[in-house]
């Protein structure tokens, strides 16, 4: 969320940003609006002053004439002439605020200067590791997974719908394995605290992490209550300390956390939808990180390295992109998506994406930090990204370890936690 101070002071820079996202001609007018609402609004703060400092000097004289034993009846009249004035412009204020924060609430937040303009088309490779597999001879993970009696879509769908999925056997144990597996290195080796939080929260969470109002479509909502299933766990971990000042000293720090996630994908017509790769319910593991603004570019790369370090030792071949301003998220002002080789569906999946958010999360949850003792509340940096989402980590297994007879080795990391070496 933006200050409302942006449509006064940098709202050339707004219309420069939303011009980089390709999003100018659907905010130009709303923009124009905050700008009229912020100067209207400061005209009605200046009236109700205006107003309240005469109904006081009115008050005094009042008082005056009455200990004088003089009329005053005159001078009450003007003055509850006054309050009525000040009781309407006060509702004319609020409904100013309240239209011009629904604006600020869905604009997008303004990408970081290194982030390249434009669409998808502009998204920019600057790492990449390993050797991606040919494509010969793999099969999809669906093929391999069903014969492998680990991967049972089409129960999945009898029990639930189209995209839920069933992990059975060896299956539901590589799940499992790769929880573990994740945490306990982030936990272990990264420092973050481990969490286990709340799979149903809030519209107030949901709003503090910018999922609402804009993406209440794509959500799971509880009927008859203002509550929603996580499609991440960012939402919960994230709020842990909304309406919260925390100490400088205590920054940066970590959280992880493992949930299931929910989608609804409404927008996801025409997109590969086939064996694990998009689904309405999935499980990941999520990092979240705090950190002060000078912090922020450090904690986005050590962010994103947490996540590639998972997939270097799963022996993954991954790249790390840069996405444009266009493709990169509502509130992200940077972010690198992590993208692994599925040779057996010949694509770059995606399988974490690290954000930063600035302090575009931190003014909708309201999370601060203070600097020294006396110091005037700042706003904290957020980020977070998968550490790792497991549907295409495990398409990805499936494809690139699969062995000409139908097996599937499993990673040596993967080993003491699943107990086996080969699907």
């Amino acid at each position: 969320m933006h200050h409302p101070r942006i449509f006064r002071d940098n709202v050339d820079s707004l219309r420069d940003a939303m011009r980089r996202r390709r999003k100018l001609d659907e905010f130009a007018p709303l923009i124009d609006r905050g700008v009229a609402l912020d100067l209207e609004r400061r005209s009605v703060i200046q009236a109700v002053e205006e107003r309240k400092a005469a109904r006081n000097a009115n008050s005094q004289e009042v008082a005056r004439r009455k200990k004088a034993g003089e009329p005053a009846a005159e001078l009450m009249a003007a003055g509850r002439q006054l309050g009525e004035e000040i009781q309407r412009l006060e509702g004319e204020l609020a409904a100013a605020e309240a239209e011009l924060n629904g604006i600020l609430l869905g604009m997008p937040n303004v990408t970081l200067a290194d982030v390249p303009a434009g669409g998808e088309e502009a998204n920019t490779v600057v790492r990449s590791w390993g050797m991606p597999r040919p494509a010969a001879g793999v099969k999809p993970h669906w093929e391999i997974g069903e014969a492998l009696g680990i991967l049972d879509l089409q129960r999945g769908a009898k029990i639930s719908g189209s995209g839920f999925v069933v992990f059975r056997g060896l299956g539901a144990r590589l799940t499992r394995a790769l929880m573990n597996f994740f945490i306990d290195t982030h936990v272990r080796e990264h420092g973050y605290e481990e969490t286990w939080v709340p799979v149903v929260v809030n519209r107030a969470s949901m709003i503090g992490t910018s999922q609402l109002p804009k993406f209440e479509e794509d959500m799971y909502a509880l009927r008859d209550e203002d509550l929603f299933l996580i499609p991440t766990a960012e939402v919960p971990v994230t709020n842990l300390y909304r309406d919260e000042i925390l100490d400088a000293g205590s920054l940066p720090r970590g959280f992880v956390a493992y949930t299931p996630c929910f989608r609804r994908e409404a927008g996801a017509a025409g997109k590969d939808t086939r064996g694990l790769l998009r689904v309405h319910e999935f499980d990941k593991v999520e990092m979240v990180r705090y950190c002060t603004p000078e912090q922020g570019d450090e904690e986005h790369e050590r962010l994103t390295r947490h996540a590639e370090i998972l997939l270097e030792r799963l022996g993954l071949p991954y790249r790390r992109v840069l996405l444009a301003a266009g493709d990169t998220g509502f509130g992200a002002a940077r972010c690198y998506d992590l993208e692994c080789w599925a040779p057996g569906v010949e694509k770059w999946l995606e399988v974490s994406s690290c954000s930063t958010f600035t302090d575009f999360q931190a003014r909708r949850a309201n999370i601060r930090y203070r600097p020294a003792t006396g110091d005037k509340p700042l706003f904290i940096h957020t980020l977070n990204g998968s550490g790792l989402a497991f549907p295409r980590v495990i398409a990805c297994l499936l494809e690139h370890y699969q062995q000409p007879d139908g097996h599937v080795t499993v990673p040596e990391v993967l080993r003491p936690y699943l107990g086996v070496e080969v699907l």
